[in-house]
């Protein structure tokens, strides 16, 4: 019996072709090359038929996806069972920590942050890919699987040029705002003759600020409902951690110049020197406790206190994001692009009856510290990740796993249910061209050259589950009023520079910590970059008609 009629029995094959006609739809691959490359994974999962893997990622879209779908398809075509399990982001970072710590495999592969890699490339803990593609798994790596269409890949490689992370989703940080709101002739003329330029998408702080006062103090009501002009959470949670970690000292210009992070002060206000993290505080030649920083915590205290509903600082980053579905929110600065799927479903009071939404997002304002060639935000990519403490046969098997739920065959799928792209090749689709006038701006975010200097977290930092947990703890004793704005950042800088000086003194890493000596603030707040000395003088607000901003992507 030929392999072709073999094939018309083989229940997997089957398989494959049910989920192909049936789920896997639309797709860049034609049905031929969706089933050729479908193939490949039943013929190279045949060692591992039957054997039980176990995952974890986030609770996203995108993960429930692969949780309840793709886990169930990656079975029938392979007949590799999959328990992928879904939890909170801080929880994924916790079991990927007590796997490093104590050499027992509890899971088998991580979907966790490329906010890692300045963790994972110094870590002797994490099995670099691109040497396990060349090697032991070789037999277990796709030839479709096109490692240059995806767009993430410079966020998961280390200085050392391997690559220790494969990107599974990514969404960004950017502008959100109510599009109708901001054409509407009324607006547009009373704010131009308050504030003397034009109501349209902020570039500066100023303008946000401005933006922010006029529709909380000035329109405050549309329809007879009470409208803000911002959007926030501050609850003392890990998920304040993220709204601060996340880019916004970038935002604000705390580090110095270079993509995908500053150096040699990145956004996390660490100095490095030859890949050796040398300080956070100024005193060190750090960023964290600088003016630029300072600055940054004032205005999102400010802003949170002034300009957003009153609930805002008792919410957490999930129950903020139901927020500017309701239809009272004119703007936020801080917008993660995965609530994108939420914000346009059908009978939303953001959205018109055609389906398009009232809302767009567009480049983020920038603080007054912020320079042309320094990062402009924040982009998540969630990423495979496999440890070495795996036995060989596990990693294999979850391997075939990610790739799978990455491959050409069901990423343009995955992106329509999520919205959070990872392919070149999905990005600049027809299907993706079709959907762009309802997706507020997503589409030519991830067309241009945004995708690029919106960053994850970069390699300057060592110890990123031990680090982040700082960023919540410190800024919560500022918001809550027990230390001012300039003496809890003191405290956050000296308390990274003291787990630096840990890390140094226990001499077991490569790139490890070698802290700077002590100095005068003057001395490094004089030098050329980050630190950068206090800007006193006032900003003017700057804004663009949304087709102008969004040039800048190009």
């Amino acid at each position: 019996m030929s392999f072709e009629s073999y094939a018309l029995f083989d229940p997997k094959v089957k398989a494959a072709e049910y989920w192909v006609t049936n789920e896997f739809k639309p797709s860049t691959l034609t049905q031929a090359q969706q089933m050729q490359e479908m193939n490949w994974f039943i013929e190279a999962a045949k060692p591992y038929s039957g054997l039980q893997i176990r995952v974890v990622s986030e609770r996203i879209a995108t993960h429930g996806y692969e949780a309840s779908v793709l886990a169930k398809a990656f079975f029938e075509i392979t007949g590799i069972h999959v328990v992928h399990e879904l939890t909170g982001e801080d929880d994924v970072i916790k079991k990927l920590s007590a796997q490093i710590f104590t050499h027992q495999n509890l899971y088998d592969a991580y979907i966790n942050d490329s906010d890692l890699i300045g963790t994972h490339f110094r870590s002797d803990a994490i099995l670099p890919l691109s040497d396990f593609m060349k090697n032991e798994g070789a037999s277990v790596t796709s030839p479709d699987l096109d490692l240059p269409d995806f767009i993430g890949l410079k966020f998961t490689t280390g200085p050392d040029g391997k690559l220790y992370q494969l990107p599974d989703q990514q969404f960004a940080n950017l502008y959100w705002y109510r599009h109708d709101w901001f054409n509407r002739a009324d607006f547009k003329k009373r704010f131009k003759q308050r504030y003397g330029y034009e109501l349209g998408v902020p570039q500066n702080w100023q303008a946000y600020e401005d933006i922010a006062e006029f529709f909380s103090d000035d329109v405050k009501e549309i329809d007879g409902e009470r409208i803000y002009g911002h959007m926030d959470y501050a609850k003392t949670d890990p998920s304040l951690g993220w709204r601060m970690s996340d880019a916004w000292l970038s935002m604000a210009g705390v580090g110095d110049k270079g993509l995908p992070n500053g150096l040699p002060v990145d956004e996390w206000g660490i100095r490095v020197e030859q890949c050796r993290p040398v300080g956070a505080s100024v005193e060190r030649g750090g960023a964290l406790n600088g003016p630029a920083s300072v600055y940054a915590i004032d205005k999102f205290i400010y802003w949170l206190n002034r300009f957003a509903p009153e609930e805002s600082v008792e919410l957490n980053f999930t129950q903020a994001g139901e927020w500017p579905g309701k239809g009272l929110i004119a703007q936020q600065i801080f917008w993660y692009t995965a609530f994108v799927a939420d914000l346009t479903k059908p009978g939303l009071p953001v959205m018109n009856p055609d389906g398009t939404p009232k809302w767009r997002i567009a480049p983020s304002p920038v603080g007054k510290y912020w320079q042309d060639g320094m990062k402009s935000g924040y982009q998540d990519a969630g990423s495979w990740t496999i440890l070495k403490s795996t036995p060989l046969e596990r990693q294999q098997a979850a391997w075939l796993y990610a790739q799978f739920v990455v491959s050409k065959t069901v990423s343009l799928k995955k992106t329509l249910v999520g919205l959070t792209p990872i392919r070149r090749s999905d990005i600049e689709s027809d299907v993706m061209t079709q959907k762009a006038p309802y997706l507020g701006g997503l589409v030519e975010f991830y067309r241009s050259r945004g995708r690029d200097v919106w960053t994850p977290t970069g390699t300057n930092v060592p110890d990123y589950p031990g680090l982040a947990n700082f960023w919540w703890q410190y800024i919560s004793q500022i918001i809550e009023g027990k230390v001012t704005v300039q003496k809890g950042m003191d405290n956050f800088a000296a308390a990274v520079d003291r787990r630096l000086k840990l890390i140094e003194e226990e001499g077991e890493m490569k790139c490890a910590p070698k802290l700077n000596p002590v100095s005068k603030r003057e001395f490094w707040l004089n030098a050329p970059g980050a630190p950068k000395p206090q800007i006193t003088a006032p900003e003017a607000g700057r804004t663009l008609p949304y087709e102008e901003a969004i040039d800048v992507w190009k």
